[in-house]
């Protein structure tokens, strides 16, 4: 009698049903409605206005017709992302750099690399629900640790050292969060690196937004130093130059000389196993860098006059508030937690036709939260702010 169960791995054994939500979406869309989207992330789809004849051209060399692999990638690319780091203040050797062609890969090595199966990886909550994915499948367990919030977000330290195991191998923070836009302040990086150094754990810092300073934040700094532990700094293109579809990212080793040494070798080894990051793409990475000197002011400009817009709208509604943000592409709202969030998402998309993320797709700690992104189109993102608000004073 043929067996029933399916041969997939229990890493895989993700529910598969779709959160009600996305039902929604789908039903209004079939309804003929048009959905102001106010969770929309991907910058290729907001209206920003690249240089399509630069980056286009960034893909002409005729050297991409040879393929002559570097398993951290190539030294012209690498040199590009330590230029970047060197503006920024922040002394960076290309030897130091690995490329991936996402951050998403460059966790799945840095998993590889810290983690034995069963081992622990401490992640922030509230942030991006990435992590417990790319968890699963490196047979690595997630333990969340809370930011707390305190007219401002910081690390609640009491539950990070509540979350350490004996297991227990990196922690990562993002840098600044996403969504809560919370940088990693001076005084957190420095608890941290004692707390790593005492447990003998490694740092990884995820800076994807760290170029998206809402006025200049003195945090807004890269962790991507010479430390006392080692450490992870990731970051990529899809960010740093709205370019998401170019599949260029990278991860910067830091730390103890041996330990750091010793790192890169086996990261080396892991690369050299997927060799995942086009030649064409490497090659053009110094290029579609350069594209953030246009593409960071723009989305810094869009971001400030969406905030201003919702900070304007806000005033009418004295039971909702902006939580405050020091970077990144988000805002969160505090709603009265009346009913799970999700319910609270569902009716605003029901009443108004306008989408929202509700907290939990964050891991928030209670209900009372909803997320929108700031780089939505200006007229898209005001009518849709004007008109979730109403729908959420009646909620």
């Amino acid at each position: 009698m043929p067996h029933s169960i399916p041969p997939f791995s229990r890493r895989t054994a993700w529910p598969a049903i779709p959160n009600r939500l996305a039902l929604a979406v789908e039903a209004a869309k079939a309804a003929g409605a048009r959905i102001l989207d106010l969770s929309e992330s991907n910058p290729t789809r907001c209206g920003l206005g690249y240089d399509e004849k630069a980056i286009l051209d960034a893909f002409s060399n005729p050297a991409i017709l040879t393929y002559a692999p570097e398993p951290s990638g190539l030294m012209v690319a690498r040199e590009a992302v330590a230029a970047y780091y060197g503006e920024r203040g922040t002394c960076v050797g290309a030897g130091d750099i690995v490329l991936t062609s996402s951050t998403s890969e460059a966790y799945s090595f840095l998993f590889r690399l810290l983690c034995d199966p069963g081992d622990e990886v401490l992640a922030p909550a509230p942030s991006y629900p990435l992590f417990e994915f790319l968890a699963d499948l490196d047979d690595v367990n997630l333990a969340p640790y809370r930011l707390a919030y305190h007219d401002g977000w910081e690390i609640d330290f009491d539950s990070l050292n509540s979350a350490l195991g004996p297991r227990t191998r990196a922690i990562v923070v993002v840098h600044p969060n996403n969504p809560t836009g919370s940088y990693v302040k001076e005084w957190e990086a420095r608890q941290l690196g004692e707390l790593c150094a005492e447990r003998g754990l490694a740092l990884v810092s995820d800076e994807v937004f760290l170029d998206y300073a809402h006025g200049g934040s003195a945090a807004a700094r890269s962790l991507a130093t010479d430390s006392a532990v080692p450490t992870f700094a990731l970051s990529g293109l899809s960010k740093i130059s709205a370019l998401p579809q170019m599949k260029a990212a990278w991860m910067v080793a830091s730390g103890p000389k041996d330990a750091k040494a010793a790192a890169l070798k086996r990261l080396e080894i892991i690369a050299d196993t997927f060799l995942s990051v086009s030649t064409p793409t490497q090659l053009a990475l110094p290029r579609l860098l350069e594209q953030r000197r246009t593409m960071v002011p723009r989305l810094l400009d869009r971001i400030k006059r969406n905030l201003q817009a919702l900070d304007s709208a806000l005033s009418g509604h004295p039971t909702l508030r902006r939580l405050r943000i020091e970077g990144g592409w988000y805002a969160v709202l505090r709603v009265p937690a009346t009913r799970c969030d999700e319910d609270v998402a569902v009716e605003v998309l029901d009443k108004q036709h306008v989408l929202l993320h509700p907290g939990h797709f964050y891991d928030f700690p209670r209900d009372g939260y909803l997320v929108l992104s700031l780089i939505t189109p200006e007229e898209v993102f005001s009518e849709g702010v004007q008109r979730g608000l109403k729908a959420l004073a009646g909620c």
